[in-house]
């Protein structure tokens, strides 16, 4: 048994993402089952050895789930085999490993995604719209106006 890395995830109602943080890792290994069993070992840099395992909250279906291996970390996008939300990682109600933490910077609410495909369902007439509607050329080079500031500068 191995070292754990840091764990990352985040959700969609499709996908679930795991970002596993380990700068240059070598002979990565991540295995799947549509029960949700998913499993993941690598070499780190200086030769230790990592992995992890984890009993996922739903099924899954493996053969559509992708890895990335970058320099600094590894992302593993999982689809889900039932579209929706997740009420944790795991189908344990456990507190989760300390080495299992939220990606707030790629986390969604069930909200913020309906909004995000909302807004990218506009139709390009009315983006052009909104985008032609300030034309005008400014001598302030793209800079916010605030009146304020305005009367401030010029006294």
């Amino acid at each position: 048994m191995g070292r754990q890395p840091e764990v990352l995830w985040a959700q969609r109602s499709d996908k679930v993402y795991l970002t596993v943080s380990l700068p240059d890792a070598r002979d990565v290994s991540v295995e799947s089952e549509p029960q949700g069993a998913f499993r993941f070992s690598a070499v780190g840099a200086q030769g230790e050895h990592f992995d992890f395992s984890l009993e996922l909250y739903d099924s899954i279906v493996p053969e559509a789930s992708k890895t990335n291996i970058g320099m600094r970390n590894i992302i593993c996008s999982i689809k889900k085999e039932k579209k929706g939300w997740w009420k944790r990682l795991q189908k344990s109600e456990e507190k989760p490993a300390p080495y299992i933490k939220v990606d707030w910077n790629k986390w969604c609410d069930e909200d913020d995604e309906e909004s995000d495909i909302a807004d990218s369902l506009a139709s390009d007439d009315e983006n052009n719209e909104i985008n032609g509607m300030n034309d005008e050329s400014s001598d302030d080079d793209g800079l916010l106006y605030l009146p304020d500031l305005e009367k401030a500068r010029r006294n």
